[in-house]
């Protein structure tokens, strides 16, 4: 198990169709291609592939209340090698200049280390979604000089600077594990003025609300750890909350569902539509599935049906397929539009 005090669990929605099936059911609320198309903006297609995203498996040593994956350490889903490998043919052959690696814990997979030191030999950019506690971990204490001695760019989840708030989110002690991995990164030149050495924050609210502006928490951030922790980062992204797995649970539970949509469907941007991320992103699961982005990956929504399913097998000549497809939208696509828009590199306007 896990140091941390687990928040749950798992999450009562395990299916991800049925999810799936309740965001379709919502019939009092707007269907996300039509309001694309009112604004003439429909069908949504790729632009290319800039990054690969790959979800290398739902093994965890957290298990926070907001995880759209529903990841823990109960979870056994874990990339095996041959997908893997099949990930990098594809990163190879159709010149794809970014690795983004996420899970869970991505770390946890067996085959990370491996598939960063690939990934890094082919001149790729690589980045690591980290939850940082995992830093701190007993038999991972040596990851952050794996990391800086590859180059690798840390995207780190840290929902807030004020520990309370981490703690809620998270578990026990998750603010002060998360703390003290900032710090070892920082002292091998993560964050720092003038340092190559990339290190991201990500901030989602702890509620049903819409992230504040980037640019003025990223000063409140900056403000708050440098004054209280002596911690220095990069920047900061924003990332809305998105209504799947344990937060739509939440939503569910707490009664917020219906006011959370519609906060999302009110705040609907067409400025954002054009930066979303599934237009230069392919995601890949742990199976080797398909999918626009993270967020349909775990809705279970594969490409459109003219388009590859798997990762394994895919031929050179699907690239220009790909590199074109139309993109499988739904309900909780409103997430990525609301406001100033959200994706993996936070807000889009």
């Amino acid at each position: 198990m896990t140091e941390l005090t687990l928040v749950r669990r798992r999450s009562t929605l395990a299916d991800p169709a049925e999810q799936t099936r309740m965001l379709a059911a919502a019939a009092h609320l707007p269907v996300f291609a039509e309001s694309l198309a009112r604004h003439g903006e429909s069908p949504l297609t790729a632009q290319g592939i800039e990054v690969l995203q790959i979800n290398v498996g739902k093994v965890c040593n957290q298990t926070c209340r907001h995880c759209h994956v529903d990841a823990g350490p109960d979870r056994r889903e874990s990339m095996d090698r041959a997908v893997a490998e099949a990930c990098l043919r594809l990163l190879r052959g159709g010149n794809i200049p970014t690795l983004d690696i996420t899970g869970g814990a991505p770390e946890m997979n067996p085959h990370f280390r491996w598939l960063v030191a690939e990934a890094r030999g082919l001149g790729k950019r690589v980045i690591d979604r980290c939850n940082l506690t995992i830093l701190v971990t007993p038999a991972f204490e040596d990851l952050p000089e794996f990391l800086a001695e590859h180059s690798v760019e840390v995207v780190a989840s840290l929902p807030c600077y004020l520990e309370e708030n981490v703690d809620k989110q998270r578990g026990d002690h998750a603010f002060e594990r998360s703390i003290r991995a900032l710090r070892r990164l920082n002292e091998l030149g993560y964050g720092l003025p003038d340092s190559p050495l990339s290190l991201s924050l990500v901030f989602n609210p702890v509620g049903p609300s819409l992230p504040p502006a980037q640019d003025r928490l990223e000063a409140d951030y900056r403000r708050e750890l440098r004054d209280r922790y002596g911690v220095e980062f990069t920047r900061l992204y924003t990332i809305t909350n998105m209504p799947i797995s344990r937060f739509l649970d939440d939503l569910l539970q707490s009664g917020k569902f219906d006011a959370y949509m519609q906060k999302l469907v009110g705040a609907f941007n067409p400025a954002t539509v054009d930066s979303l991320m599934c237009r230069t992103t392919l995601s890949v699961d742990w199976q080797g599935n398909l999918s626009d982005c993270d967020f349909n990956q775990m809705l279970g929504l594969g490409l459109v049906p003219d388009q590859p399913r798997n990762i394994q097998g895919l031929r050179e000549q699907d690239f220009a397929n790909l590199f074109g497809r139309r993109i499988v939208t739904g309900r909780h696509c409103f997430g990525c539009t609301a406001g100033a828009g959200s994706s993996c590199q936070g807000s889009l306007s």
